[in-house]
């Protein structure tokens, strides 16, 4: 919708207020119009509208001697106007003024605009958001429920003034898109540096993208300046996620390097010494067990000691040794426990999903795919050269397609 403030001046005979043959005018107050016939004119898109009174009601008759008579009012009104905001803020929209009577049907009263200049002063109004280009008049008939009426309708085009959003908006979004473009120039060693300048940038976005939304109705579509704001969005974000990819192939370079270098310069394995025990692999479990109801678990918390010796090798409640020795049943005292390689391999023995390792291959696959960058440098020397000239060409499409 729209607001205007404007004259509206109405022009009849009515032949019963002839009072002389000799012409002159009568300037009458406005009460004098509840006196008289007035036609009952209404603005078909009015939305709310109300009449100046200061400092008194801005009403004027004005009664000529063969009956003729003009009817002028001062007042405000919300006139409705459907907008179309694809183009904005680079639109232009077609707003119009709907004049007709409430209740005379054409078979009573038909209105027409008045020859030649039916609407003065369009040309000097200023508007701060808009420029009207032009304007037209027209007259046509409307069949409502009640009937066939007459309506006027004063149709003007506005221009919206770009001027306001290209520094509120566009010159801001322009400058953080190019001061994300600084990263490029900053060693790629610096990270704080870096990471802090890529998401103050993608804040400040964010921010200018709110503001200006705030500011618009909600309508589901997208509009010209949603287009230019989420395309810088994207660039801030990509220079942001450049930064990512040069510090992943540098480390990632790094360790590869450390990773071949410790393997040529490994040193050989030690000579392999001959089992003690060479025949069976057991595993003696020493646990806090001395509630066991078995006799083998609930014995061995206590010390062991050699035959003849009174030095007492002890051990902690929980403890684990591995060692080889013969297994012969026979030879087992009784009330002893003997767990071998079955046990062990039940334990140890779990597969992993296959889900994890067919992630793994493809993530192997996709590695393998990318250019193999020995120079991290490169990457930030073609971010300089790349970003500015994808942004040249999108602003060029973008000013190019809106304003042709």
């Amino acid at each position: 919708d729209y607001t205007i403030t404007l004259y509206l001046n109405q022009y009849w005979r009515d032949e019963r207020l002839t009072f002389s043959k000799e012409k002159y005018e009568l300037t009458l107050s406005g009460d004098f119009a509840e006196k008289i016939w007035v036609p009952d004119t209404f603005f078909a898109n009015d939305k709310n509208s109300f009449l100046h009174d200061v400092t008194e009601k801005n009403k004027m008759v004005r009664l000529q001697s063969d009956g003729h008579i003009t009817y002028g009012m001062r007042f405000t009104t919300t006139l409705a106007c459907m907008m179309d905001l694809h183009y904005y803020p680079l639109d232009s929209q077609n707003c119009t003024v709907e004049i007709e009577s409430y209740g005379y049907t054409v078979s009573d009263v038909v209105m027409f605009w008045k020859d030649p200049e039916p609407v003065v002063g369009v040309e000097q109004s200023e508007l701060p958001q808009f420029s009207i280009m032009r304007y037209e008049t027209t007259d046509r008939k409307e069949k409502l429920a009640t009937g066939t009426y007459q309506r006027l309708s004063l149709s003007f085009e506005l221009k919206r003034n770009i001027g306001y959003f290209i520094f509120q908006t566009y010159l801001p979004s322009i400058l953080i898109v190019m001061l994300s473009w600084v990263s490029f120039w900053i060693n790629h060693e610096a990270t704080s540096a870096r990471v802090a300048l890529g998401i103050t940038t993608v804040l400040t976005m964010t921010t200018i993208s709110t503001g200006v939304r705030s500011s618009l109705p909600r309508i589901s579509y997208v509009k010209a300046i949603d287009i230019y704001l989420v395309m810088c969005f994207v660039f801030v974000f990509a220079a942001l996620l450049e930064y990512a990819a040069v510090n992943y192939t540098y480390w990632g370079a790094r360790a590869k390097k450390k990773t071949k270098k410790t393997k040529d310069t490994k040193v050989p394995p030690p000579p392999k010494s001959e089992p003690l025990y060479p025949n069976n692999e057991e595993i003696i479990e020493l646990h806090d067990v001395r509630l066991s109801p078995i006799p083998c678990l609930r014995n061995r918390h206590r010390p062991m000691s050699n035959p003849g010796s009174d030095n007492e090798i002890k051990f902690p409640p929980s403890f684990r040794m591995t060692g080889r020795f013969p297994y012969n049943p026979r030879s087992l005292p009784s009330g002893a426990c003997y767990r071998g390689r079955a046990a062990r391999t039940g334990d140890y023995g779990q597969r992993r999903p296959k889900v994890f390792q067919t992630l793994k291959r493809g993530a192997s696959a996709i590695r393998a795919s990318m250019p193999r960058i020995k120079d991290v440098n490169k990457i930030d020397k073609y971010s300089r050269v790349i970003f500015p000239i994808s942004y040249l060409i999108f602003n060029a499409i973008y000013w190019c397609f809106y304003l042709m």
